[in-house]
């Protein structure tokens, strides 16, 4: 997904589920930075790198191959674009390696997405925001892993659109990397094909180019996991779905709900304006911010600014030390720490160690990176 959905969307849909303005604001912004919060970020704040959300392209190219490398590139990615559906998944005459490969496949209504929902309950604005990006994702990247795989990854060319009136039109590719998509004459941009299992192109869906982050696509396409048989994505559904379980999530984050549950859907809460977003969801356009944003400012009567990656870098940079944890981005950079310490821990204990290997401090005490002791602290500090 895009900002489209990831800021101006979740912000209609969290002040539909009941966050004040100012409250959306801030979910919507954590939302969105996600996609931002690399490395290269962190470095310029003086923060720990530990708590990436993405990975920028040169950090993905200057990233080495080797197990540790892939490890983390797997973490970031499984964590919080690509969350693995079931990570327990049989497979038929199929090593363990491709097994491991293979239950690192994205998909929604999975275990991991009720953990990360149940992990933001009664933390932060910011690890709500975290969380709403991870479940929309699921619908989105579906069918792609969040760790560089040939096997699992790759697609063939042969991507059918289907139009509105039922008819089926071919799409073309192109391999030009920062070239716009040509919506309008089917021609789109992708990854080139590059035989190494392990190489950073073969990393989620880059075959597929942005298709999956466009919510008025549906089309027809041979991917790699399910030995090149054709796999039918409808957006629009699965935008649509996306938008009410991310109501139905918040509304349980809020506290007006007593449980999250998979496979549930707010549509009683979304009726009175399904309408309006099934419009945004189908419009063929490649960026519907302006949708979005029109919409949600029509909900609340206020003003919804544009997205800043640096909006809350002065806060940070400025406070103490021992402030740091409270700022925005202190208590975004907790939230992203945390899912991504769940993840990769539920991850090793299904006995796949594609995204490194974790311990329970419980059991053993603390032996991790140290940016993690955080974790620790607070964990202790909410149980006394």
């Amino acid at each position: 997904m895009q900002a489209d959905f990831h800021y101006y969307a979740t912000y209609c849909a969290a002040y539909i589920a009941g966050y004040s303005h100012e409250e959306a604001l801030a979910l919507c912004y954590s939302d969105q930075f996600v996609d931002c919060c690399t490395k290269t970020f962190l470095k310029s704040v003086s923060a720990t790198v530990h708590a990436a959300t993405s990975q920028s392209q040169a950090e993905l190219v200057d990233t080495r191959a080797d197990a540790v490398g892939l490890q983390d590139i797997t973490r970031i990615w499984s964590s919080f674009h690509f969350l693995p559906k079931d990570l327990f998944a049989e497979v038929r005459w199929a090593t363990k390696t491709y097994k491991n490969k293979y239950r690192l496949i994205c998909g929604p209504n999975g275990d991991l997405v009720k953990d990360t929902v149940d992990l933001a309950k009664g933390k932060s604005i910011q690890a709500a925001g975290i969380a709403m990006h991870v479940l929309a994702d699921t619908w989105a990247h579906q069918n792609f892993a969040g760790t560089p795989s040939l096997v699992i990854n790759n697609t063939t060319n042969d991507f059918y659109e289907i139009m509105p009136d039922g008819e089926t039109k071919k799409l073309t590719f192109k391999h030009s990397p920062g070239a716009s998509d040509d919506i309008e004459n089917s021609v789109y941009n992708s990854t080139v094909f590059n035989p190494s299992e392990t190489n950073i192109l073969n990393l989620g869906h880059g075959h597929a180019g942005h298709l999956p982050d466009y919510s008025f696509i549906r089309y027809k396409y041979l991917p790699a996991w399910d030995n090149y048989r054709e796999c039918l994505k409808d957006n629009p559904s699965d935008y649509r779905h996306a938008f009410c379980q991310m109501i139905y999530a918040m509304k349980y984050l809020r506290g007006e709900n007593a449980v999250f549950e998979k496979n549930t859907y707010d549509e009683e809460t979304a009726a009175p304006y399904i309408e309006r977003i099934m419009t945004i969801i189908t419009k063929r356009q490649g960026d519907a911010s302006a949708d979005w944003k029109a919409f949600g400012e029509e909900l609340s009567g206020m003003e919804i600014p544009d997205f800043d990656v640096n909006a809350y870098v002065q806060e940070y940079k400025s406070a103490a030390p021992e402030e740091r944890d409270e700022t925005f981005l202190g208590r975004f950079i907790i939230a992203a720490l945390s899912q991504k310490s769940m993840v990769t821990n539920k991850i090793f204990k299904s006995g796949n160690i594609l995204a490194g290997f974790s311990i329970d401090y419980k059991k053993k005490g603390f032996r991790g990176i140290k940016d993690y002791r955080k974790l620790v602290e607070e964990h202790v500090r909410n149980s006394q």
